[in-house]
């Protein structure tokens, strides 16, 4: 088969459309012959040589797909899947290749009404709102959420799933454009980081229960004081950097609480665990238009350095897509 591979860590051009062994199939897990793949952050940041994969898990890019099941490996005969289902899948890695193996746990339909490739759009996003939304956030309805990087492909899905769990949703994004898309997928508090101060907005409008974070330590106070007594913060990248200074007086006084959570390094049960709880609770929403994919390009996947130039200087809205 043909992946997309990185000759040694780099900018884009060190990604290769490449010829390489087909994936073998493990106790558990079955062939996906892929029809698209997504872009993540995590992407670049493998392809810079600062994120590896986990042990045991592909070398190649690409954290989700979508395709059809083409073989069932050992332990699965009996899992409900078949050859030729349509499918997506949250992966460890390995998308951005014409085949991957994916643990059975981590499949889910294609939800009705939402085209094969679009699919590939939804597997990493939809478990990482939902994991830190509601397993480690714990957002009910009427609560306000704050959700920095309100454009990106996480930021266009967390607003939907917010508003259609009936919390309020604000958000931070830096350009005009972006933050008009947002408004339009619901989000009802719109900041430019580039030229307000999310803190204060936050403030003049009663503070955040809740707060999904992309930037890590430059954010890190500011998103405490932007929080009213008893909130979450959940951080789920490291943009602004991996370390700051903890004010422990605060979050003693409005009893506040942080934390910080990966998807990719989940052992296998728990990310079967949380795609249970995805296939259960928020693909209803998709399937009922309450949440729709935000695809802003398709890319052939050959044309992968495209992509990441484009995600590296922040052109898109939503997701950026890789097809066969």
């Amino acid at each position: 088969m043909y992946a997309i591979t990185v000759t040694e860590p780099g900018g884009p051009e060190a990604l290769t459309w490449s010829e390489v062994p087909d994936p073998a199939l493990s106790e558990g897990e079955v062939l996906v012959d892929v029809a698209a793949t997504a872009v993540n952050r995590a992407d670049v940041a493998q392809r810079e040589g600062r994120y590896p994969p986990p042990a045991g898990a592909s070398q190649y890019p690409g954290l989700e797909c979508s395709g059809t099941v083409a073989a069932l490996g050992p332990g699965t005969e009996d899992s409900g899947w078949s050859v030729g289902d349509r499918v997506c899948a949250l992966l460890a890695g390995g998308g951005y290749a014409e085949k991957v193996a994916v643990p059975v746990g981590q499949l889910l339909p294609v939800p009705s009404g939402i085209g094969l490739e679009e699919a590939a759009s939804l597997p990493e996003v939809a478990c990482t709102v939902w994991s830190n939304l509601v397993m480690v956030g714990h957002l009910r309805a009427g609560e306000t959420v704050l959700i920095h990087g309100g454009g990106s492909g996480i930021g266009t899905f967390a607003i939907q799933f917010a508003r259609a769990m009936g919390a309020r949703v604000a958000v931070t994004a830096g350009s005009e454009e972006k933050l008009a898309a947002c408004r339009e997928l619901g989000a009802q508090i719109t900041v430019n980081y580039r030229s307000e101060d999310f803190t204060e907005r936050m403030r003049e409008e009663g503070g955040a229960d809740l707060v999904l974070d992309i930037m890590g330590g430059a954010y890190l106070d500011k998103n405490l004081r932007a929080l009213r007594t008893g909130g979450r913060v959940t951080v789920i990248a490291l943009m602004g950097g991996r370390s700051a200074e903890l004010d422990l007086g605060r979050m003693l006084a409005k009893r506040l609480s942080v934390h910080a959570t990966a998807l990719r390094s989940r052992p296998v049960d728990e990310k079967a665990t949380i795609v249970a709880g995805v296939l259960e609770h928020v693909w209803p929403l998709i399937e009922d238009r309450k949440i729709r994919p935000v695809v802003d390009r398709s890319l052939p996947m050959h044309e992968a350095p495209d992509a990441h130039r484009a995600m590296e200087a922040s052109e898109h809205t939503g997701k950026i897509l890789l097809t066969r």
